[in-house]
């Protein structure tokens, strides 16, 4: 049984790393269920016994993306120096994991008034995890004496962060647009990292 268990773990993962390379080049729109069984030399009844549609197999495979996202950050954000590294840290991380998937994102741009209930729950565990992240990190400096005590780090950082996403809405409101297009993640990444060094100013002065 548990033999079964794996191969069939194995099996969800590789429909899963398809699924998500051809969302990556082709967009959602443009993917179809008997593409990615095609590309699994899989039969589509059986694409269909692990996922019923493709809207699922497309939340299966951004909560893959979550995880992993999130393993980057915990993974990293306790071995940097000094704060404004570890903040920065994510901040890169995090446009560089827009940038690298900007096609698997046309589900948002198409479906940005109606996004599925799974999709924000999703969303909303990747904020409280980032929450929880960089809050520890400024524990941590303040433990170290390295920067003065911070009432309640995770106000200061929940802040923080609707600010950075102010930045984003601020630039797609702009331009006319319900998501940022490719060529205007730099000018908002640039803009965040900007807001950031304020804020490590102030947390550090």
């Amino acid at each position: 049984m548990a033999a079964a268990n794996d191969q069939q773990d194995i099996k969800r993962e590789k429909i899963l790393e398809a699924s998500h390379q051809r969302f990556l080049h082709y967009g959602y729109s443009k993917t179809t269920m008997n593409e990615i069984a095609g590309d699994l030399s899989m039969s589509k009844a059986l694409l269909y016994y692990y996922f019923p549609d493709k809207s699922q197999l497309y939340i299966a495979v951004m909560r893959k993306l979550a995880t992993d996202y999130l393993k980057t950050l915990e993974n990293r954000l306790n071995s940097f120096a000094n704060l404004k590294d570890a903040f920065t840290f994510q901040v890169n991380t995090h446009h560089e994991f827009i940038v690298n998937n900007y096609n698997f994102f046309d589900f948002f741009r198409l479906n940005e008034q109606n996004l599925p209930e799974a999709i924000w729950q999703i969303v909303g565990e990747v904020h409280s995890a980032e929450l929880g992240l960089l809050s520890n990190a400024i524990k941590t400096e303040v433990e170290k004496g390295a920067i003065k005590p911070v009432e309640n780090p995770e106000e200061v950082v929940d802040v923080l962060m609707d600010a950075l996403h102010g930045i984003r809405v601020g630039a797609i409101s702009q331009k006319k647009t319900n998501f940022p297009r490719k060529e205007h993640l730099e000018e908002i990444h640039t803009k965040k990292l900007l807001l950031l060094d304020i804020f490590i100013k102030g947390l550090t002065a």
